[in-house]
C-alpha cells in the first residue's frame, strides 16, 4: 500500500512542481545524501524526494493502523459481537443527550 502511495504521490509530483522545499543543512550531511544517491543511480534532489516522501507515508501509516496482538484482536471481536449491557451512567447519559438534541 505505501509503495502504491510513494508512487501515485510521484506521478502527481512530476505533473505539477509548483512548489518549493528548502533546508539547511551540514556539508557532512550533504555528502552523506550525494553518495547515498550516487549508490542508488539518483540525483540528490530525486533522491532526497524519494526518501522524504518513503518516510512521511511510513508515519502516517504508522498513525493511522492499530495493529493488536491476536488476544487483543479476539477480544475486540468478542466486544462487538457480544457487547456488554450499557450501564446505569451510561443510559443516564444517553437520555440526557436525547433531552438536549431534542430527540
Amino acid at each position: 500500500m505505501a509503495d502504491t502511495v510513494a508512487k501515485s504521490s510521484q506521478e502527481k509530483s512530476k505533473q505539477s512542481k509548483a512548489e518549493r522545499l528548502e533546508a539547511r543543512i551540514s556539508k557532512e550531511q550533504k555528502e552523506l545524501f550525494q553518495r547515498a544517491a550516487k549508490i542508488q543511480g539518483r540525483t540528490l534532489t530525486d533522491f532526497v524526494i524519494s526518501s522524504l516522501l518513503n518516510a512521511a507515508n511510513q508515519v502516517i501509516q504508522e498513525n493511522e493502523m492499530m495493529i493488536l496482538s491476536r488476544k487483543d484482536q479476539e477480544v475486540f471481536v468478542e466486544a462487538l459481537l457480544n457487547p456488554p449491557e450499557p450501564s446505569a451512567k451510561l443510559k443516564a447519559a444517553a437520555q440526557r443527550y436525547k433531552q438536549n438534541m431534542g430527540v
